[in-house]
């Protein structure tokens, strides 16, 4: 009961935290217009204050090692969580290369549409020359740009192979990218991280964003990389940044879990927890 009263009442906070936001950068990008870069830094605080007041909310303790990078910059991470856009935009100011679906999301996609998002369509190859030259205006905006390599979210076992499409600009320009790991704790007695935290597999939204809401905190672990790699070579410059990430890298859960629950699935859906019920 306690825990279904938290949930609701951080839902009702973060409706109209939401809802400023999305006014103040919309604003800003309509009064703004004749500035670009008094606009995109407008939209920046706006960003900034609703992943901060979100997480302040949603009871996410960020704890940071390392030195963030300092704009403009290129930094790739590992993929967990909606979590992570917050968690990374509590710290530094930047704009995020997303998967097309996000777009579609109600108030989240208008909300990262109005902070300059940069959406891709993973199954649209033809898409990725817009989406390189979206990310080059955007670092001569002066502006840090993020990406997930591993173009999914996952359990928290691992950091799966990165995809080097998207590390072509700064391999071609030899410009540096800089990196960060990722990774989430709650208490001992919750519903365990990989249920409640990262978003993996087929698991529909809100079953487990319910989840999220009833925890009693989140711990966010991120480490900030001490020096960024260039490398001319987009897949040895995805491959040398995965292997940073992995080394720095905590696991969210073992993988034998994992895999015991995909073979649940296969043998016995009936007793899987709801969020990891399959999607209609």
């Amino acid at each position: 009961m306690i825990a279904s009263l938290r949930a609701l009442y951080r839902l009702l906070l973060a409706l109209p935290i939401t809802a400023w936001s999305y006014g103040w950068a919309l604003a800003a990008s309509i009064l703004l217009r004749r500035w670009p870069q008094r606009r995109v830094r407008e939209q920046g605080r706006a960003y900034r204050w609703w992943s901060r007041g979100l997480c302040r909310v949603f009871g996410v303790r960020v704890r940071v090692t390392g030195e963030p990078p300092r704009a403009p910059f290129f930094l790739v991470s590992n993929h967990l969580s909606y979590l992570d856009i917050l968690v990374l935009g509590t710290q530094i100011p930047c704009v995020f290369v997303a998967k097309a679906e996000i777009d579609r999301w109600p108030l989240f996609g208008a909300l990262c549409r109005s902070v300059n998002t940069i959406f891709i369509d993973r199954k649209a190859k033809r898409s990725l020359p817009r989406v390189l030259a979206e990310i080059e205006i955007a670092l001569a905006a002066g502006q840090g740009v993020v990406i997930f390599p591993e173009g999914t979210s996952g359990a928290g076992h691992e950091v799966m192979p990165f995809r080097s499409p998207l590390l072509d600009l700064p391999a071609r320009l030899g410009y540096p990218v800089h990196w960060a790991a990722l990774t989430y704790r709650v208490p001992e007695d919750a519903t365990p991280a990989h249920l409640s935290v990262t978003w993996w597999g087929d698991m529909p939204l809100a079953p487990h964003v319910g989840e999220m809401l009833r925890l009693p905190w989140i711990e966010a672990s991120l480490a900030f990389g001490p020096a960024p790699i260039a490398e001319p070579d987009r897949k040895r410059l995805a491959e040398q940044l995965r292997l940073e990430i992995e080394a720095r890298f905590e696991p969210v859960v073992e993988r034998s879990e994992i895999e015991r629950l995909l073979a649940l699935r296969e043998s016995d859906p009936a007793s899987l927890p709801r969020v990891l019920v399959r999607r209609s």
